[in-house]
């Protein structure tokens, strides 16, 4: 049986997808299967996966049911000890697997190991953004309030965890990693890869893209998660609901250039939870609604790449 089982839905990909499995192929843990599963596509993958002559690679055709679906019948599927997701248009560097499996093998009060993340572009080249926190152990409180892994494919799951909180909920898309994060979070530890193993691909076509939607089913998830919530912890809803609005504010920014609705969301951030005007993101967000405000979007646009050029630059200078 192989340790790992890579669990990768896919839904007209096939401009990502050969990328992202080869980037499977060259991790340096080589003890696992590929898992695709075709979720009713209607582009050429099923062409494509008869040239594929590597035996670990195994394609899973089904009517088109969704990404919770898709990543269930996965599940059901899998052989491996250890289940690791990935979107069709994500890639990884080449020691993911192996540093994330060493450490469920080295702690079984661990569930799931998570990495952090940089976004790249459509191309694959990396930005100047990357998602990372370093919280490990009993994470649930603070995974109830904010969503610290932001992605499905930094995660490595024990396979047993799936027996205890159930699978992914059919009802949810853009969140259902949210939720479900919070449930094995509820039973188990966390532990975290502390570097940037996972690569999250910023196009115009990208799940995170279609923000309304996005923060419509994160309500229910919040909510949802908040029903089996005991008393003296339900203070934490808005205290997530402060979290939901600050990163949906910069999303209106980064994504639309929306000063409106970014701000709406900013002052809605306070309302749910005034402590948070103390955080560094915070200030950050209301220094950039100052200059959009005042100077327009190109303006904070052009100062904006400005910036992250000069890291760019620097990073290339220092080998950091």
């Amino acid at each position: 049986m192989p340790k790992v089982s890579v669990i990768i839905p896919a839904y007209n990909a096939m401009a990502y997808l050969p990328e992202t499995v080869e980037s499977v192929l060259h991790q340096t843990l080589q003890d696992f299967e590929i898992l695709i599963v075709n979720d009713g596509s209607r582009d050429r993958i099923e062409e494509w996966a008869t040239t594929l002559t590597d035996p670990r690679i195994k394609l899973i055709t089904q009517a088109n049911a969704g990404v919770s679906v898709a990543r269930n019948t996965g599940i059901a599927a899998a052989q491996g000890d250890y289940i690791a997701f990935l979107d069709a248009d994500d890639l990884w560097e080449p020691t993911k697997l192996e540093k994330q499996a060493k450490r469920l093998d080295e702690q079984p009060e661990v569930g799931l190991v998570y990495t952090w993340t940089l976004l790249v572009t459509d191309k694959g080249e990396p930005t100047e953004v990357m998602v990372a926190f370093d919280i490990e152990g009993d994470v649930w409180e603070k995974l109830l309030v904010q969503d610290m892994m932001s992605n499905c494919s930094s995660a490595m799951v024990r396979r047993s965890c799936f027996d205890e909180v159930g699978v992914f909920d059919p009802s949810f898309s853009y969140c259902a990693d949210r939720d479900m994060w919070t449930r094995i979070a509820s039973r188990y530890h966390f532990a975290a890869v502390k570097e940037p193993l996972t690569l999250y691909r910023r196009h115009p076509s990208s799940m995170s893209k279609n923000q309304r939607k996005t923060l419509s089913e994160l309500r229910q998830v919040i909510e949802k998660s908040f029903q089996a919530v005991p008393m003296e912890k339900l203070y934490l809803r808005n205290r997530t609901y402060g979290w939901m609005n600050l990163f949906a504010a910069w999303g209106c920014l980064e994504h639309d250039m929306d000063c409106k609705e970014a701000t709406y969301h900013y002052q809605q951030a306070l309302l749910h939870y005034p402590a948070i005007r103390y955080t560094p993101i915070y200030i950050r967000l209301r220094t950039a609604l100052f200059l959009t405000q005042w100077f327009g979007p190109n303006t904070y646009g052009s100062l904006r790449e400005l910036t992250r050029s000069l890291r760019r630059q620097l990073r290339t200078v220092t080998g950091h």
